[in-house]
C-alpha cells in the first residue's frame, strides 16, 4: 500500500506519526480540504508532468493553476500532465494520492511552487486518495524526495 511506503519514508524525518488517513476521499483539493478541515488553498496538490524521459512533480497550493507560459519558461517545454498508467508508473502513486514522498529511484524531480510559502503549514497527500500529512514549507522541502528547487509556475492564487 502506498500510504505505508510513504509512512516508512517519512519515518526518517520523524513525520510518520503525522500521516492522517481518512474514512472519506481526499482525492481532490475540495475533498482534501473538507477531510482535513482547512481552506482549499492550504492543500498542497502534487501535479505530475512529462519532462523528457522522466517526470516532474510540482507541488502547488490548492487555489493555484499552472500558468503555461511560466511553466515553459521554467522547464523549457509545454506543460504536459501525466495521465492514468503514466502517473502510477512514474510516481508510484495513483492519481488522487500522488505525493512528493518515497519516489525511490524513479526518474522524477520534485519542485515546490512559491505561493505555498504563504502558509505556516500545508497538507500534501501521503500516498493514497484518503490521506494527508501536515508540514511546514521547510519540512516539505526537507522531506520531498528528489527535491530540485522552488519555482514560480502558477497563477490564480493572487485573487
Amino acid at each position: 500500500m502506498s500510504v505505508e511506503r510513504v509512512r516508512a519514508y517519512l519515518a526518517r524525518f520523524g513525520k510518520d506519526d503525522c500521516v492522517q488517513e481518512f474514512d472519506v476521499s481526499s482525492a481532490t483539493v475540495e475533498l482534501a480540504a473538507q477531510a482535513v478541515g482547512v481552506i482549499p488553498a492550504r492543500i498542497a496538490k502534487t501535479l505530475s508532468f512529462q519532462i523528457g524521459e522522466g517526470a516532474a512533480l510540482v507541488v502547488c497550493a490548492g487555489d493555484a493553476k499552472v500558468d503555461n507560459r511560466k511553466f515553459k519558461d521554467t522547464f523549457g517545454t509545454k506543460a504536459k500532465m501525466l495521465h492514468g498508467e503514466q502517473v502510477a508508473e512514474l510516481t508510484g502513486n495513483a492519481a488522487g494520492g500522488v505525493c512528493p514522498f518515497a519516489l525511490g529511484d524513479r526518474p522524477v524531480k520534485t519542485y515546490l511552487d512559491r505561493p505555498l510559502q504563504r502558509f505556516d503549514t500545508v497538507y500534501p497527500a501521503a500516498g493514497s486518495a484518503n490521506s494527508a500529512v501536515e508540514m511546514s514549507c521547510a519540512e516539505l522541502e526537507t522531506c520531498a524526495d528528489h527535491f530540485s528547487g522552488w519555482v514560480d509556475v502558477c497563477k490564480g492564487w493572487e485573487a
